[in-house]
């Protein structure tokens, strides 16, 4: 069953007001009700994200026309982001499928300071950098803790 996770924010219409980057979380099962829930307890409630959950017996068709209605209402212009848990994986493919359309990136290998980081620039930044920062933050803190520890 495809669930679908609006935000809190304002109503589409108050939200044109004040453009930003929107937000679509696309995973395998409930992952990204997970990381929606993550960074509000991070960043407190966020405006223009939805989070787009992917059962493994749900309908593709349905699935990508789930993500494509998370992406009309999360778009205020400034386009949207697209964060999917795995590359190449069925949340991943259905994402990259709605990219036609001007203003979309999907980013795959979803983390949470990856999701921060992108929370935190969208609002000034356009959306290649805003990826750009966001994918560079998710690699930077996939650390060993051993490592780090030694120094190494």
């Amino acid at each position: 069953m495809v669930k679908v996770t609006r935000s809190r924010g304002a109503p589409r219409s108050a939200r044109e007001e004040f453009p930003m980057i929107g937000l679509v979380l696309v995973t395998h099962g409930r992952l990204a009700d997970e990381f929606k829930a993550a960074l509000e307890h991070v960043m407190g409630p966020q405006k223009q994200i939805e989070a787009v959950t992917i059962g493994a017996e749900d309908d593709a068709d349905l699935c990508r026309s789930d993500i494509i209605e998370a992406v009309n209402r999360v778009d205020s212009g400034d386009g949207v982001a697209i964060l999917t848990d795995m590359f190449g994986g069925t949340p991943s493919n259905l994402a990259i499928s709605c990219m036609s359309r001007p203003k979309v990136e999907v980013l795959a290998g979803i983390n949470l300071p990856m999701l921060v980081k992108l929370a935190k620039v969208r609002e000034e930044r356009a959306l290649p950098d805003a990826i750009a920062l966001a994918q560079e933050a998710g690699r930077k803190y996939v650390t060993i803790a051993s490592r780090v520890l030694a120094g190494k």
